[in-house]
């Protein structure tokens, strides 16, 4: 079953920076992402309203609101730096790597702010993890032209969005639903989005039937399956795991992007995807109960148990 899910959180996540190239074109970044969550939030507050009404029972205020903020840096933050730094002529292959330097930083800061134990085989998987990613994209970030030499930064806000974010949801002592979460997240993302999009007279989406294709396309992959997988595997699996699963995203972006668009993939990538999924292994093998870097227990008894309260 976890092999399952994480085959589907790759393909899902990747899927966001295909998404985000195909809507390129058509709008700006603001407005793509103010079409992509209004919808979906007003469909996740139907549902939280009349189906999943439970799930809210028992949920404090400020667990609400550390919801939120996740949203804000998870999604909000995330999600703008990569489709501004597409929209700059930035590669999805490239913005991939760069947010593949995430798990790293998320390995790097695990101990001294989880103190949580990270085995020598699960630090030999994230540093191989990393050469993977920058062997794939280093031929296709070097051969791109017209670009700013300040685009490429932008990327790196979002990856450092993601990894507080990561941290802030790790450190919660209060379990929220998947189908709770979600709907804060979107909803937080979907007012920013729309206030934002207002303020530059950027939110009237365009007539261009590739444009709420793109929409559509976002919102089923990236949005419910990529961004809903990844807290479900963070709480099953913990943070290594899941972090080590984002080194195979530019890989696979690559690849996709190779059939999609025509960009280019070469030895370096195939050698950048079999170092990457060798990390994948090499991680998975250095797991055991004893050393894995958990945010939450998959065991049926620990769920089981009632929410702990806490900051």
């Amino acid at each position: 079953m976890n092999f399952l899910l994480s085959i589907a959180f790759v393909l899902c996540w990747s899927s966001g920076f295909i998404g985000a190239k195909l809507g390129a074109g058509s709008a700006s970044a603001i407005t793509i992402l103010m079409w992509r969550f209004l919808p979906l939030t007003v469909i996740l507050i139907v549902v939280a309203v009349t189906a999943a009404r439970t799930s809210w029972r028992g949920l404090a205020v400020r667990d609400v609101a550390r919801q939120a903020m996740i949203g804000v840096l998870s999604q909000s933050g995330y999600l703008l730096t990569v489709y501004y730094a597409i929209q700059l002529g930035v590669s999805s292959g490239t913005t991939a790597l760069i947010d593949g330097v995430q798990p790293l930083v998320a390995g790097a800061l695990a101990g001294p702010l989880l103190r949580q134990y990270v085995s020598r085989k699960q630090w030999l998987g994230l540093c191989l993890g990393v050469s993977g990613v920058a062997i794939v994209t280093t031929a296709d970030a070097a051969a791109r032209t017209g670009v700013a030499w300040w685009a490429y930064l932008v990327p790196f806000v979002g990856m450092f969005s993601l990894v507080a974010a990561t941290f802030l949801e790790s450190r919660s002592r209060t379990w929220v639903a998947p189908a709770v979460s979600m709907t804060v997240h979107c909803t937080t993302s979907a007012v920013i989005f729309t206030a934002l999009a207002v303020s530059v007279g950027a939110a009237k989406p365009p007539a261009e039937l590739s444009f709420w294709a793109a929409i559509t396309w976002l919102v089923a992959l990236p949005t419910l399956g990529g961004y809903g997988l990844y807290w479900l595997i963070l709480r099953r699996s913990g943070i290594t795991k899941v972090n080590t699963l984002m080194f195979l995203i530019a890989p696979v972006t690559a690849v996709w992007g190779a059939l999609m668009f025509g960009e280019p993939f070469g030895p370096q990538t195939a050698l950048g995807l079999a170092v990457g999924l060798a990390a994948v292994v090499i991680v998975y093998r250095g797991d055991t109960s004893s050393t894995t870097l958990c945010v939450r227990s998959a065991d049926t008894t620990e769920a089981a148990k009632p929410a702990k309260r806490g900051a």
